[in-house]
């Protein structure tokens, strides 16, 4: 019997968490850790290749598209639809964030030592780009080095120009518009090829999670888990599925397509190793290729709901733990300072934790608090990831509604 995808990613994933356990007690930390690297390998490998089509896949599907539109004024309409959808999602996000935190106070119920002032975290909060520094960050030097860099922001930026360019040339853009369709038709059949190895990437990084954390930790930090994966189920099995209702979206049919994809990025604790399959889903579910190729490589920067949750969670959460209390008037200030900042981290490594980082640091609480989540930071990174997946799929759904495209709903 053959298996399918999801069913090959599972087993996976299991026999990753498996293995990881068993070099976890085994072994001495140091021995767990060499071997694990050893399998972090297949995730790191698959990874790379997901990069590696990324940004092959934006350029044609957003091209393609919007030089079908061939009119400055349609893409500007669904421009700001998509960014007004973004913004209010992301004031909801942080809002659950700091709901969730506030009412079920895991800072104070589950105690820890607090890491002493000066503690090396690894994590800094003067990272983060300044809102001119982001803006021009958005404008790229050239196509090429924006596509060697995987700077997705940059490469919609050259293919919406590029696409109205097309668009507007009459007959001979369709001769380019014809061979960038088949290019992304090749590019569609690589990651048929580069999605088999999705089992092997999920192994390799549960493997090397479990090994160097331990299933130990889990229980440690049970209730903090259980605080924050409460308050993900609850932005999306309650707030998508309003948001999903008042559009007339038929949600749980969504989710029904979209479910490899949340396991999948589950699974790698990655939203963007699941974007082509998200493409293919979003497609299956009716909406037009050039709102998908137009909303969701832009959401992979603004849209991220998890890693917007974690940020009010965590910052809360810290301030708890050191016994310093917010007021009303600090949280709200804290949201929209974060409304704003978390814009501009496109491409920052550990990008949650800079800009939680940078908050404590402006709010005078203290930054060494983020040793206290560093720990189970992975597992909480496997759940923002699948959420972040989820909005954006509702985002790209929410917008082809209101364009009018979607088909079949």
């Amino acid at each position: 019997m053959k298996l399918n995808i999801t069913t090959k990613i599972l087993l996976g994933f299991v026999i990753g968490v498996a293995i990881g356990q068993f070099l976890n007690v085994s072994m001495s930390p140091e021995a767990a850790a060499s071997i694990s690297s050893k399998f972090q390998i297949l995730s790191k490998v698959f990874l790379k290749l997901i990069k590696m089509i990324v940004g092959p896949l934006v350029f044609c599907t957003l091209v393609v598209g919007i030089a079908k539109l061939g009119d400055f004024k349609v893409v500007g309409r669904i421009g700001i639809k998509t960014l007004l959808y973004f913004y209010f999602a992301t004031i909801l996000s942080l809002i659950v964030g700091m709901v969730v935190v506030n009412v079920t106070r895991p800072g104070e119920v589950q105690q820890w030592p607090r890491p002493h002032a000066g503690t090396d975290t690894g994590i800094t909060g003067n990272k983060m780009k300044s809102m001119e520094d982001f803006i021009l960050h958005i404008f790229p030097d050239s196509l090429f080095k924006a596509l060697a860099e995987n700077e997705i922001l940059q490469i919609v930026v050259f293919s919406i120009f590029f696409g109205i360019a097309l668009g507007s040339i009459g007959d001979k853009g369709k001769i380019i518009i014809k061979a960038i369709d088949s290019l992304a038709e090749a590019v569609f059949k690589v990651v048929s090829y580069v999605m088999e190895l999705a089992p092997f990437g999920v192994l390799g990084a549960m493997t090397a999670v479990v090994a160097s954390k331990g299933l130990g930790i889990l229980v440690s930090y049970a209730y903090l888990l259980l605080c924050f994966f409460g308050g993900l189920i609850f932005f999306i099995f309650v707030v998508l599925w309003a948001i999903c209702l008042v559009m007339k979206i038929p949600y749980w049919k969504l989710l029904a397509e979209i479910k490899d994809a949340l396991f999948l990025s589950f699974s790698t604790a990655s939203s963007e190793a699941s974007f082509p399959q998200t493409i293919a889903a979003l497609e299956r579910f009716g909406c037009s290729q050039r709102i998908i190729g137009f909303v969701l490589p832009l959401g992979y920067s603004f849209n991220l709901d998890g890693s917007m949750m974690y940020m009010t969670f965590a910052t809360g959460f810290i301030a708890q733990a050191y016994g310093v209390p917010l007021s009303l008037e600090q949280q709200i200030t804290m949201l929209l300072t974060l409304m704003i900042t978390s814009k501009g981290i496109a491409g920052v490594p550990r990008a949650s934790l800079v800009v939680i980082a940078g908050t404590l640091a402006m709010f005078d609480l203290p930054t060494e608090g983020i040793a206290l989540i560093l720990g189970v930071d992975p597992f909480l990174d496997m759940g923002r990831s699948a959420t972040s997946v989820a909005g954006n799929a509702v985002a790209t759904c929410v917008v082809s509604k209101l364009e009018g495209e979607l088909q079949n709903v």
